[in-house]
Order: structure tokens, then C-alpha cells, then sequence
């Protein structure tokens, strides 16, 4: 039995040629998040993490904060879906970097109805895995944690896996699956309680560790 903790990653670079990178936000809030664990006393008795580079300064700056030294079980199954793949699956046409707010307004419509028609099967991104396929290996890194650990465990991953492990558990629709995606904050936490049978919902995207007014310009989305 244990608290599974989720972790979306900090701040990235969205709009720039290589998203796959912490911003300078980024990084404070992974920090800052290892420090509001440290002073709570959270210790964890095992990390999983995806295997892509937000992932990875994710949790260099949460064990920075922490002063521990992270030995993380990487799990390509909790890798990001590709969104450009996505959006590209049903507007193959080349879109503008989404700089102004109507342009981010247009991608993540996209992206909504992109995501949509790849979970029904309607089309298949180029490069990705099918929905079911995804959604496995989601599945799979929960079922590793009830049968393998106890106590704390730390999962750090994106808004696309962890939004799909609370849909998996919860029986969602993929639509709502598809809100709960669209609504993550960055280096939010999620609480799974476990036990070898099940994870229960206990917390979803909450912010404990920006929770005060000089953090409040640090509370992002993308």
C-alpha cells in the first residue's frame, strides 16, 4: 500500500523549435516543488519517469530541492502523445508558430479534435502508437507500482499519460479524458492512493507548493 504521486513536468518551450526542454520557469518550478516535498517531509522509495528531456529536468530540479539523489526507472510508456503528429493527422497543412492568443486558441482546437479522432481509431498519427497501445503502456507503469512497491512513490511524466491514468482508473469518457488533459498545470500533482489490487483518485492537478502570492505569476499551462 502507498500514495502514488504524479508529476507533470515544469514549464517547457512551447512555440519553439524544440519544445522538449524546460524554460527558465520551468526549472524554478521543479525546484521549488523538490523544496515543498523536502519541507513536508516526503520522502519516495521509488521514481518512474518517461524517457523524454522535460521529464528528466523535471526531476534533476525537484531532487535538487529535495537534496536527494534520484534513481528513476525510466518508462517509455509514459512519454507524451507527438502532438504536432496529432494535429498534422487531420490538418496536414504547415500551421504559424501559435504566438498570438487566437493562434493558441487554433492549435489547441486542433489538437482537441485530433486527439478525439485518434482515441476512436479515426486516424493514426504518424510515428504514434494506437490509443489502446498508449493507453497500455499508461496501465502498465501503474500495475509495475501495486505489485512492486510501497510507501511513497514518485511518477514523473506529461499532461497526456497522467490525464490517461485518471481516466483509466475513474472509467472516464475519452472526452473527458481529453479535458482532463487540456487542463493540466505545470509541475501539478496528482495523488493515487494503492494497493496490490487498485489505484484510487485521491488529488488532481493541484498546485500545494505555488500555493502562496509571490507564486502566483508561476502558474502555467503549456
Amino acid at each position: 500500500m502507498g500514495t502514488l504521486y504524479l508529476v507533470r513536468h515544469g514549464q517547457a518551450s512551447f512555440g519553439a523549435d524544440d519544445y522538449d526542454r524546460l524554460s527558465e520557469l520551468g526549472h524554478k518550478q521543479s525546484v521549488r516543488l523538490g523544496e515543498y516535498f523536502r519541507l513536508k517531509g516526503i520522502e519516495f522509495n521509488a521514481v518512474l519517469t518517461g524517457t523524454l528531456r522535460r521529464h528528466q529536468e523535471t526531476l534533476a530540479g525537484m531532487a535538487k530541492g529535495l537534496d536527494w539523489q534520484a534513481q528513476p526507472l525510466l518508462w517509455p510508456g509514459l512519454n507524451e502523445y507527438d502532438s504536432e503528429a496529432v494535429i498534422q493527422a487531420i490538418h496536414p497543412m504547415p500551421l504559424a508558430k501559435p504566438d498570438t492568443p487566437e493562434l493558441y486558441r487554433h492549435h489547441f482546437r486542433l489538437l482537441r479534435d485530433g486527439l478525439t479522432q485518434w482515441m476512436a481509431g479515426v486516424v493514426s498519427p504518424r510515428g504514434m502508437p494506437s490509443y489502446n497501445d498508449f493507453v497500455h503502456g499508461v496501465s502498465s507503469a501503474l500495475e509495475h507500482v501495486r505489485q512492486n512497491f510501497d510507501g511513497n512513490v514518485l511518477l514523473v511524466s506529461s499532461g497526456g499519460p497522467i490525464s490517461t491514468a485518471v481516466g483509466h482508473i475513474l472509467g472516464t469518457s475519452p472526452e473527458a479524458t481529453i479535458e482532463l488533459n487540456l487542463r493540466i498545470r505545470n509541475s501539478s500533482v496528482s495523488e493515487f492512493h494503492f494497493t496490490p489490487k487498485r489505484h484510487s483518485l485521491v488529488t488532481y492537478n493541484t498546485l500545494p507548493h505555488l500555493d502562496a502570492p509571490e507564486y502566483a505569476d508561476w502558474i502555467t499551462h503549456a
